[in-house]
């Protein structure tokens, strides 16, 4: 990769030194509002056909300057008026421009659906777009939190500081399906695997725009994209200078029940400088803080009538349940589910599954998150079409991540460098992306630990549970009191919550890098960890160039990218893979690399008087790890009687396995978490010599009841064989989807009134996903010592996996969505939208569940008027979303139906460039969840003061 910026630079340097020194020509004015009279700031003001450009200032005056010969265009655009064009002839007075107040809906530009500006009426696919001006009016708490309002958008909270979106379906908190570029550059996290929300993102002052696609965006963008992606679009220097400043100060627990009423203050600068239309800065910074929504749900997803729990003893429900395994309880998992055999009860031998105790999630993690931004850039037009930039973007964070376990981010830090060179009809960029995770830590190898170095292992505190369960039920003790008193007993101890000595213990094991169980003396130091210490560093170059106007009957755009991936080995998450497989555990060694290649083209052409046009796309991808993948799309959008536009598209992608998917190695509770290339399972086996977990857990319970008729367990095991299912797991490979869409969109009733619908079918095979599987240590699957291996008295003779592979059967869903926008002759506008998504069941069950994860129906309403009295608006919005299943490798469960109201009150004072809003999110306080296992969400009210435009000059 470094060969490759010293190439870059090189093809530069010429440029600089053919950059000519001829004459400027200035072109000056003022801008007004037509109505009002007044001055408008922050109008921009650019040549049509180059980058030159600038904003108005405070007084609405302005300046251009420029080499071009006349004549030329400039370009007069705001938001909320109509854009204006000028010839200029010759020099002359000064420009006086006169703005009309936009009053029609629907002439929004967007570049994401085919990389090229387009009308948002005449997108080829469905592209949902926020503005400036709508993202500072929304009533919710930040630009990012906005996006939850938008049409099709799906938005998983799973922290105040990381929030994730989702379109169209297969929803999770760990998203690898969609992808979110700022500027052009992804903003992923690489090791992690996905963008963490807007953590390093821009700030609200230096938001231009946000524009999401639902759906594969695959053929044009590349891997990840197959769900969909968000753009956003940061605002050029050289077009909006000077200085900003943003003050939010909220309130969220305010009920209590979590945690105290607490602060939540937000504050951000942007300053920006252009200097003679050549050079430009711009740097942003901001700090957010406050208290985390808290996890802490308490549903048994294991209850007793399950065949992991006690289903022939009715007695045991509920609370007295021993193989209870809550949604925000870690510990008790599958893995510390200890089978407590020979005990005499009712006479007879019985056995009974009991799971470790485990610590809630709000003992494990902390309440307290932040924010820390920090990005600069430095622009330089090499002439009136070409414009270099470099910028630099830093965030660190906190909060919470789940993928197949909750993680507290704790200090995670994610920096690019990007280099740009653009011109009128081509971009080249390049940027690197590090990460590394700080002090973060897994909250269930935490638990585990905690519980181990107080309690022993799994053997040793099922040994005293048993002594202690006899004991009472040798004193007639009735079965549920017995069972918690036996808990009591085998927990004695245990380190306690709050406690110094809890604390110490928790900072020793998050400081620990090894997640397996550690210690198996009660009190003595651990030896298992918690830590997740990982260092990543992504390169990426990718280029395209618009060859339009040099092909006469047809619009051509081609692009190409590279991509290297760099993981330094922890020795617990990712490992040097050509070490012995004794020695993989070991820190250090080699770094690990994951790379991919892509190029694409795309054709477009107008016919029919342009009231036809159709695109067609090809993406070529290639991973050294697969076979080569191309990615087509095709799409129609046909115009009749001006005013309705109908588009209809097919779409294909891939999504080659991210990092963990692909080369993780990391045990964490005896449980090794494997990817699923070929090489890693050299000598290991799991692919080949498994069997399912679910298979494993069905046959223990058929023993188990043999066994209480007097059956000898051995035999149990043989004659209950059948119902252990073999895995025979393929190689992990990229995962597939095709979609086909359709759309309508049309502007009525005098341009006053929007209707914005459409319809998708998606078929997804290869579809990734986790299973967990037991390999044997004796013998292969099928064989009786494998059979006997499977026993749970046995567990020391199995190797647990879980591995990421590929589903069997095709999974197809579907949806539509609709938007209504109605603008008042009053200025009032109301507007909603309702999405459905459901996905067509498979008769034959698959070797993991995959998790659809969405509402059927989720719908927004609003009501808003942005100058209800002069310089005073406010938006009121009503979201509801249905009852859904969810399911993950951490939680399954319902997630509850629930609606919230978000409202604000915006007041402008022109004179002194300064907006006020007051406002709330959720603003009944009405407590819900967004998926299993994930935090409640209440109420959170806030004031906000932003200043604009200040010292621009």
């Amino acid at each position: 990769m470094k060969i490759i910026y010293l190439f870059i630079i090189a093809l530069l340097v010429p440029l600089f030194t053919v950059a000519q020194e001829t004459n400027f020509i200035e072109i000056s004015g003022q801008v007004i509002d037509q109505n009002t009279k007044e001055p408008l700031p922050g109008v921009s003001v650019y040549i049509k056909g180059t980058g030159t450009g600038t904003a108005s200032e405070v007084s609405g005056e302005f300046s251009v300057r420029t080499k071009l010969a006349f004549p030329f265009t400039v370009v007069f655009s705001s938001i909320g008026f109509q854009p204006q064009e000028i010839v200029v002839q010759h020099l002359g007075s000064k420009l006086n421009i006169a703005l009309v107040t936009q009053t029609m809906l629907g002439k929004e530009v967007v570049i994401s659906a085919s990389r090229m500006s387009d009308s948002q009426l005449r997108s080829p696919i469905a592209v949902e777009q926020l503005d400036i001006r709508a993202i500072r009016e929304s009533p919710a708490p930040g630009f990012y939190d906005a996006l939850e309002n938008v049409k099709g958008v799906q938005m998983t909270t799973a922290s105040l500081t990381f929030k994730v979106p989702n379109t169209r379906g297969f929803n999770s908190p760990n998203n690898y399906r969609f992808m979110q570029l700022v500027d052009g550059v992804d903003m992923q996290a690489a090791t992690l695997g996905v963008p963490l929300g807007n953590a390093i993102g821009p700030t609200e002052l230096d938001i231009a725009s946000v524009e999401i696609t639902p759906g594969a965006a695959s053929a044009l963008y590349g891997m990840n994209a197959i769900n969909g992606m968000a753009n956003l679009i940061t605002r050029n220097p050289f077009a909006h200078q000077g200085l900003s400043v943003y003050q939010k100060t909220g309130l969220n627990h305010v009920d209590g029940i979590d945690h105290g009423p607490s602060l939540l203050t937000e504050t951000a600068v942007r300053y920006a400088r252009a200097f003679n239309d050549t050079w430009a800065f711009k740097v942003n910074a901001s700090y957010m803080h406050g208290t985390d929504w808290r996890a802490n749900t308490a549903t048994d997803q294991n209850p007793n009538n399950l065949n992991t729990a006690n289903p022939a003893f009715a007695e045991l429900s509920g609370d007295a349940n021993p193989a209870y395994d809550a949604w925000n309880r870690y510990g008790d998992e599958i893995n510390n589910a200890v089978t407590i055999s020979g005990v005499q009860y009712g006479g007879r031998n019985q056995s009974f599954v009991v799971r470790r105790t485990g610590y809630w999630e709000r003992e494990l993690v902390s309440p307290t998150v932040d924010n820390l931004k920090f990005d600069a850039a430095l622009h330089y037009r090499l002439n009136e079409q070409t414009e270099l930039s470099y910028g630099y973007r830093v965030g660190k964070m906190d909060g919470v991540f789940q993928r197949g376990n909750k993680i507290q981010l704790d200090n995670v830090v994610v920096q690019n460098h990007r280099l740009e060179l653009k011109g009128t009809h081509y971009t080249v960029r390049s940027y690197i992306s590090l990460e590394n995770t700080g002090d973060s830590y897994n909250v269930k190898p935490l638990a585990d630990n905690l519980d181990i170095s107080g309690g022993g292992t799994n053997a040793v505190w099922g040994a005293k549970f048993k002594a202690a369960l006899q004991t009472e039920l040798d004193k007639d003790t009735d079965l549920a009191t017995a069972m918690a008193l036996a808990r009591q007993a085998a927990d004695q101890g245990r380190p306690q919550p709050g406690t110094a000595a809890f604390e110490e213990l928790k900072n020793t094991i998050t400081h620990i890098n090894n997640w397996d169980h550690g210690a198996v003396v009660p009190g003595a130091s651990p030896t298992g960890g918690a830590w997740l210490t990982q260092q990543s560093r992504l390169y990426h170059t990718d280029a395209q160039w618009d060859l339009s106007d040099k092909v006469a009957f047809v619009d051509v755009l081609l692009g190409a990218d590279a991509r290297l991936y760099e993981v330094i080995p922890d020795g617990n998450n990712f490992v040097d893979f050509s070490r012995p497989i004794s020695e993989r555990t070991l820190p250090g060694g080699n770094n690990v690399y994951y790379k991919k290649v892509g190029a694409f083209g795309q054709l477009s052409k107008s016919l029919l008087q342009d009231r036809l046009k159709l695109y067609g796309s090809l993406r070529l991808d290639y991973n050294p790890e697969f076979d080569p993948k191309l990615n087509p799309r095709l799409s129609a959008v046909y115009t009749l009687a001006e005013r309705h536009h109908f588009r209809a598209s097919f779409l294909s992608g891939y999504r080659f396995p991210s990092l963990f998917e692909a080369l993780s190695y990391v045990n964490n509770g005896n449980v090794r978490r494997v990817g699923g290339l070929a090489y890693i399972n050299q000598g290991l086996g799991y692919l080949d010599n498994s069997y399912t977990l679910a298979s494993v857990n069905a046959f223990n319970a058929a023993v188990n009841r043999d066994v209480t008729t007097g059956i000898p367990r051995e035999q149990a095991a043989q004659q209950q064989k059948e119902l252990l299912r073999i895995a025979n797991l393929a190689v992990t490979s990229p995962e597939h989807i095709r979609s086909v869409e359709v759309g309508y969109k049309s502007v009525l009733l005098d341009n006053s009134f929007v209707i914005d619908a459409d319809a998708y079918l998606n078929a997804y095979t290869g579809f990734l996903g986790q299973v967990e599987v037991a390999a044997p240590t004796l013998g292969q699957v099928g064989s009786d010592a494998s059979i006997q291996d499977m026993l749970a008295a046995n567990r020391a003779r199995q190797t647990r996996y879980r591995v990421y592979t590929n589903a069997r059967n095709t999974y197809r869903n579907f949806g539509s969505s609709l938007g209504l926008t109605y603008n008042t002759p009053s200025k009032f506008t109301l507007a909603g939208n309702v999405s459905y998504n459901n996905i067509i069941s498979n008769d034959e069950q698959d070797i993991f569940v995959t998790g659809f994860n969405t509402p059927k129906w989720a719908t927004n309403l609003s009501f808003a008027n942005r100058e209800v009295l002069p310089n005073l608006g406010f938006n009121v919005v009503w979201r509801w979303q249905d009852a859904f299943a969810w399911q993950s490798p951490l939680a399954n469960g319902t997630v509850p139906s629930y609606h919230t109201i978000d409202a604000q009150l915006t007041l402008k004072v022109p004179a002194a460039n300064a907006t006020a809003k007051v406002g709330g999110a959720n603003i009944f306080n009405n407590r819900y969840i967004q998926y299993a296992a994930g935090p409640t969400i209440g109420g959170l009210y806030y004031a906000a003061l932003t200043l604009d435009g200040l010292l621009t000059k």
